[in-house]
């Protein structure tokens, strides 16, 4: 199971402070946006008006509105890798209970407040991006990569395919919880957590 290379939607990479500042504004107002109208009546147009940026500058960085949305998705998974690191950094190595509830709880908060987030979190809702980077397999290559030298483990195949049956049973469990409730069903998401204990548990002990 080989690594999924990193999707890219951008047409053109921002090179100076005011072009990253640009698109910067265009994901935010494309977040916002997914909240108040949904990806289905999101446009290139409106996404420009809320930015405060002519529709040149959009299509300067996307050919389309799924490719910012792939973008976003993009920005997601950064933002929680970093999320998910600072968590652990006070976190005693080796310890893959922490990690994992640093995993899951930094989502679930993610999930709870940033902007977009429940429509396009890392792909997953609105399938982005090409068949060779399927969200789930991006985030469980992610954190192999982030989590095997906390854990004192090798990278490899084993790692990555215990991480992508995490990541898709975590995954399918908790938007059952927020179909069953706004804010997650706390009791599904405690049911998820000690399914991930003892999968985790069986393989990682």
């Amino acid at each position: 199971m080989k690594p999924v290379p990193p999707a890219t939607s951008l047409r053109r990479a921002p090179v100076q402070r005011r072009s990253a500042e640009r698109l910067t504004r265009i994901l935010d107002a494309c977040a916002d946006l997914l909240d108040e109208v949904g990806y289905d009546d999101l446009s290139t147009r409106a996404v420009a008006q809320r930015a405060g940026v002519p529709i040149g500058s959009v299509y300067r960085f996307f050919g389309n509105k799924r490719q910012m949305a792939d973008a976003l998705a993009q920005r997601n998974l950064e933002r929680y890798s970093e999320r998910v690191t600072e968590r652990l950094a006070s976190a005693r190595r080796g310890n893959w209970r922490a990690a994992m509830d640093a995993v899951l709880d930094e989502y679930l908060a993610m999930k709870r407040t940033a902007p977009g987030f429940s429509l396009v979190d890392f792909g997953n809702q609105i399938p982005v991006g090409s068949r060779q980077s399927e969200p789930n397999h991006r985030v469980a290559d992610r954190l192999t990569d982030l989590l095997a030298d906390y854990l004192g483990r090798t990278p490899d195949e084993d790692l990555r395919r215990t991480f992508l049956i995490a990541v898709e049973t975590a995954d399918a469990l908790v938007q059952l919880a927020f179909r069953v409730a706004p804010e997650g069903d706390p009791k599904v998401i405690e049911e998820t957590r000690e399914l991930l204990r003892a999968y985790l548990g069986r393989v990682l002990d």
